[in-house]
């Protein structure tokens, strides 16, 4: 008879709990797809007599998971605990010492130690799967590692966290302000224990991080990820953008330049009419464009216990079957440190601002804009107060410098009340 393969659980929490409910109901399915029986050997968390729903009595106990990950009767350590440091990064190293492969759903993990890991498991001829750390139950690392592996990937770009696709899509449906909505979501236990992990773009960053390295075949660069959340997003935006007919997003984009390795997770506006546009709820969508495939979408739960527990699975099956892939599709040490380049390929944007009720403001602005390059190729007023106008500017594509440089030239113009808004639109 083959053998079994046997887990180690690290973290029994919702993913944790989830992996144990599907390898208990699914014994027998799993076994049959995999050509191999799948079994729970050990696990490991902070509070041993905690209910969680699941009978844990038939697996062995480990207070310490660095224990569990170099127990000599456990073939793969599965870690989903969280966290960049500590006990998740102590043990996922324990575990690579001693040869065993890693299943992970831990994105601030390999986001930020990624590339060490990496070539610490090839040396040992191990295998880091993490399916699970990067938009829930949608298998995008798989499509870039596997499916799309004879494509240059030209573009990566997607919405990587659902908490935050929610507050922007509540916020449009319901007519309600962002702290609102944030308060709402924060209440029904949708964000983080640190909120700015979701709304600050962190989280998201992190997995864009990770799909870069993918596509682009570089070392895992995080700290070149450029960050912007959500905050500063305003119910008159959407509204505004939603009368020019497109949404606003929190979008992470990725793509390789003539300047370098472009990463941004920023708020975006994209055509209504998009697949990206028509996305609600913490629904994730990704969308990888390369030069054979042209272009694909792939959309799914971001997160929760069953679609995340279902990744986890998926990568334990390819092991089990015997399926080896490096880490971020190349061999680790081949990966070239790519260069960061800020945002330089120009795009319109959509330009916010409150005028002081004075003659000649319009002119002012739009020849502030003109000094800069920039034309305009649509624009809006609203309903004014007795000083103040909203004016809304879609410009011509041009570049992020060269807006800053004019909405720096604003303020001698002395017409425009506050700091101006600007969002980028993305071609999708």
């Amino acid at each position: 008879m083959t053998s079994p393969l046997r887990l180690g659980i690290a973290g029994l929490g919702t993913v944790g709990v989830g992996v144990v409910r599907i390898v208990q109901k699914n014994a027998e399915l799993l076994a049959a797809r995999a050509g191999r029986p799948i079994e729970i050997v050990a696990v490991s968390a902070r509070a041993r007599d905690k209910d969680r729903g699941v009978d844990l009595s038939a697996y062995a106990w480990e207070d310490d998971p660095v224990t569990l990950a170099r127990r000599d009767d456990i073939d793969v350590f599965i870690e989903v605990m969280g966290g960049h440091e500590g006990p998740a990064k102590d043990a996922t190293e324990a575990a690579i010492a001693s040869g065993k492969d890693v299943v992970s759903a831990n994105k601030a993990l390999l986001a930020i130690h990624g590339q060490a890991l990496a070539e610490a498991a090839e040396d040992k001829g191990a295998v880091i799967r993490f399916e699970a750390a990067v938009a829930g139950g949608i298998p995008v690392v798989k499509a870039l590692t596997e499916g799309l592996a004879a494509n240059e990937i030209t573009r990566v770009m997607g919405v990587m966290n659902g908490s935050c696709n929610y507050i922007l899509t509540r916020m449009e449906n319901a007519g309600l302000t962002y702290q609102q909505v944030f308060d709402e979501a924060n209440a029904l236990g949708y964000l983080e224990a640190d909120p700015e992990l979701d709304v600050g773009g962190i989280d998201a960053g992190h997995k864009l991080a990770l799909l870069s390295a993918i596509a682009f075949g570089t070392q895992v660069d995080f700290g070149a990820v450029e960050l912007e959340g959500i905050g500063s997003v305003t119910i008159e935006d959407i509204r505004q953008a939603a009368d020019m007919g497109f949404k606003i997003k929190l979008l992470g984009v990725a793509q390789m330049t003539g300047r370098g390795l472009e990463q941004r997770m920023s708020p975006c506006l994209v055509p209504d009419t998009s697949p990206l546009g028509q996305l609600q709820g913490g629904t994730n969508m990704v969308v990888i464009e390369g030069d054979a495939v042209t272009q694909i979408v792939l959309r799914g739960p971001g997160a929760g216990e069953g679609p995340t527990a279902s990744a986890v699975m998926g990568d334990v099956m390819d092991i089990a079957r015997g399926l080896r892939v490096s880490t971020f599709g190349q061999p680790a040490r081949k990966l070239r440190k790519a260069r960061a380049a800020r945002a330089a390929i120009p795009a319109p944007y959509y330009l916010r601002m409150h005028l002081i009720d004075k003659p000649g403001a319009l002119a002012k602005v739009a020849h502030a804009l003109g000094e800069a390059g920039i034309s305009i190729d649509r624009m809006r007023q609203y309903d004014h107060s007795a000083t103040e106008a909203p004016v809304l500017i879609v410009t011509h594509k041009t570049t992020r410098t060269a807006l800053d440089e004019a909405i720096a030239s604003f303020a001698a113009t002395g017409v425009v009340a506050g700091e101006p808004v600007a969002i980028r639109i993305e071609a999708v």
